[in-house]
């Protein structure tokens, strides 16, 4: 406790910035939501009027991007080597991890206003490290949303459902109980199987693992088709006995 007091008093001691400024922000947002974070409370939670604030940050758009910025700068990037699978995984997986500790930054990161560099620097190096793993620039395209898509919406279903209060789940248990089960037996099956927490695994892995399995499919099969195509052409031109063209593949 007494250490937690000094360090108090020495935080409150510490000349104000920026990087301090976002960092009660933060800590704001963490605890209440983004909701909760206004101009007021942040001047109070560093011990200054409001308007001493505009000092550091000109507005309350700069606090919101420099705090999706140190969200971003969270999160692992993926590694480099010929794994590409297990280094997108682990990155994912780091992306919704933060994102479970910040859950108010979801849907900060879906604006445009907020994309800075950082997020730039996360999305680049995704996107090279699937295009250096054989996909096709249309193939990353679609692959990167679709990851994209993923960690997000989970994110947002699991913030969701961890909002519900007692209320909620009283009122849907007396909905489920007035259900004629015998008419949706597999409806109330899967929500036996969330009250008694009998399926086990990771709901986010599990879709994460489907998505980079079909992914990888997706890229072996373009392949195998692209080599198919060549072979065809080079037997066309062999038996037409027209030159190859120089610099064509062998």
């Amino acid at each position: 406790m007494v250490a937690r007091r000094a360090d108090t008093a020495t935080e409150a001691r510490a000349p104000l910035s920026k990087e301090r400024v976002l960092r009660a922000a933060m800590g704001l947002a963490d605890k209440g939501g983004i909701a909760s974070l206004t101009m007021r409370r942040l001047a109070q939670e560093v011990g200054v009027e409001a308007m001493s604030l505009y000092y550091y940050v000109p507005n309350k758009d700069a606090i919101l991007a420099g705090l999706v910025d140190m969200v971003v700068s969270e999160i692992e990037l993926p590694s480099g080597g010929p794994d590409w699978k297990s280094a997108i995984r682990r990155s994912a997986i780091s992306f919704h991890d933060v994102l479970s500790r910040h859950p108010w930054a979801t849907t900060l990161m879906m604006s445009p206003k907020t994309v800075r560099l950082a997020r730039v620097r996360y999305m680049d190096s995704v996107l090279s490290r699937l295009r250096e793993a054989g996909f096709s620039a249309e193939m990353t395209y679609h692959a990167y949303h679709a990851l994209d898509s993923h960690i997000m919406g989970s994110t947002l279903w699991e913030t969701g459902y961890s909002a519900a209060n007692e209320d909620d789940a009283v009122a849907a248990l007396a909905f489920f109980r007035e259900l004629p089960i015998d008419q949706y037996p597999y409806f109330a099956e899967h929500v036996n199987q969330h009250i008694t927490k009998s399926v086990r695994g990771n709901e986010f892995e599990f879709g994460l693992n489907l998505i980079l399995d079909g992914l990888e499919k997706i890229r072996d099969d373009e392949s195998r088709r692209s080599v198919s195509a060549r072979r065809r052409t080079d037997r066309s031109i062999r038996r037409s006995g027209r030159p190859r063209r120089r610099g064509s593949d062998p």
